[in-house]
C-alpha cells in the first residue's frame, strides 16, 4: 500500500456556515464550496491548506454518522483522511493484515473519490479514510 499524503482532517460541526467563519473569516482560508453526499447523510465544506485540505462536515439528518458523532462527542476532528494510489489494493492488504473495515469495497465520496473507512478499534480509536482521486 502507498500512502501518498494526508488528504484532508474532517471536522464536525453543527454548523458549516458558522464554521465557515472561523475557517475562513478568521483563518483566511479559502472556502471552495460545500457539496451534499446524500448516502452518507452529510454535507460538507473544503478549504485548501497547502496540499491538503480542512473539510467541515455537517449532518444533514438527525441520524447521520455525523450527528450521531457529535452527540457523542461534540464537535471536532472526527477523521483523518490518507490518499492512497489504489485504494482497492490497499484495502485488500490491510484485509490480510488483520484491520477491521468499516468498507470491504470503495464508494463515492465528496467530489468523485473513491472512499473507504477503517474502523477506529483497529486503529487506536481514529476514524481513518482512505481515499483516491483521478
Amino acid at each position: 500500500m502507498k500512502v501518498l499524503k494526508i488528504d484532508h482532517l474532517g471536522i464536525a460541526v453543527n454548523s458549516i456556515d458558522e464554521g465557515r467563519n472561523f475557517w475562513s473569516g478568521i483563518l483566511g482560508l479559502n472556502f471552495e464550496g460545500d457539496e451534499t453526499v446524500a448516502q452518507q447523510k452529510v454535507k460538507t465544506a473544503f478549504f485548501p491548506v497547502g496540499e491538503s485540505e480542512v473539510e467541515l462536515l455537517e449532518s444533514t439528518e438527525p441520524d447521520g454518522p455525523v450527528a450521531k458523532f457529535i452527540e457523542k462527542k461534540g464537535e471536532g476532528i472526527q477523521h483523518v483522511a490518507f490518499r492512497v494510489a489504489n485504494i482497492e489494493e490497499a484495502l485488500a492488504e490491510l484485509k490480510l493484515k488483520g484491520v477491521r473495515l468499516i468498507d470491504e469495497t470503495p464508494r463515492i465520496g465528496a467530489g468523485g473519490a473513491k472512499i473507504a473507512f477503517l474502523h477506529p478499534k483497529s486503529t487506536s480509536g481514529v476514524l481513518v479514510e482512505l481515499c483516491e482521486r483521478s
